[in-house]
């Protein structure tokens, strides 16, 4: 590598983590707050840093820890986390023309389409000049990079130190309200949000606890699906601003403290 493209290389990298700071400030915090909790659960330190690499879906490793201590099935743990990150088919669809010629990097792109990496994407735009596939590279595998970082420093804490996580659980709450306030900000219809209400009552009612998330999922599927006519049409729209992006496509700091949902993916 000559001299130029070395400098033009850092260059871009500095780009890169300019514009992925704010998910550094939110990544490396709920990381930290997920590894003490897995920990606190009793299971290993290293399942932390595994599924950040692995899963890479903050909301869903929240969940799966849960999911694990109490021995459910790998089964229907795939079946939740395929329904709490069906969003990411739609963040997918927007960028297939973008991601068309990316070439070998193109499953990682696929794959470290978190929320928050999908707002600076679709609102940071690289450097004049510069390769804008790499860009996007780039900012994926930062983001990712402060995830596993906060998750592998929360459980090695959690391993060395006698930590009472009482009360660290509620960072997944905390991030599921972060991630409804984007949405409230973005989608300005009531109907979604009276669907997911009713789907929850009816799932309380109908459900054991251990079912509750699967058959509320379902039934908020199923309540949109009727409504989706009267959602998509002229009088509705999906109530988005122009030029929003999509859930989480601002690139100031409290849209990206969200976690990965994920990557809550």
């Amino acid at each position: 590598m000559s001299g130029k493209q070395a400098q033009a290389a850092g260059g871009l990298l500095s780009a890169a983590f300019r514009a992925s700071l704010p998910v550094l400030l939110g990544y490396t915090t709920i990381g930290l707050a997920f590894g003490l909790v897995l920990v606190g659960s009793g299971l290993p330190w290293w399942l932390s840093p595994l599924m950040a690499v692995f899963v890479y879906a903050g909301a869903a490793q929240f969940m799966g820890v849960g999911l694990l201590a109490a021995g459910t099935g790998p089964a229907e743990i795939g079946l939740l986390t395929l329904l709490m990150n069906a969003r990411h088919a739609v963040y997918g669809l927007s960028l297939l023309e973008r991601f068309r010629k990316a070439g070998a990097v193109k499953p990682y792109l696929v794959f470290g389409l978190t929320d928050e990496t999908y707002g600076l994407l679709t609102t940071v735009a690289p450097p004049e000049g510069a390769d804008g596939i790499r860009f996007c590279a780039l900012v994926t595998a930062l983001d990712q990079a402060y995830w596993v970082a906060g998750c592998a420093a929360g459980a090695l804490l959690g391993r060395a130190l006698p930590f009472d996580t009482s009360g660290l659980d509620f960072a997944l709450t905390a991030l599921f309200v972060v991630l409804l306030v984007e949405q409230l900000r973005s989608v300005r219809r009531a109907e979604p949000y009276l669907v997911a209400v009713l789907a929850a009552a009816a799932a309380r009612l109908l459900a054991s606890p251990r079912d509750f998330l699967l058959v509320s999922l379902a039934l908020a599927i199923g309540g949109l699906a009727l409504l989706r006519g009267r959602l998509e049409g002229p009088a509705g729209g999906s109530g988005r601003k122009p030029g929003s992006g999509g859930p989480g496509a601002r690139t100031e700091a409290p849209a990206a403290e969200a976690g990965p949902e994920g990557a809550a993916r």
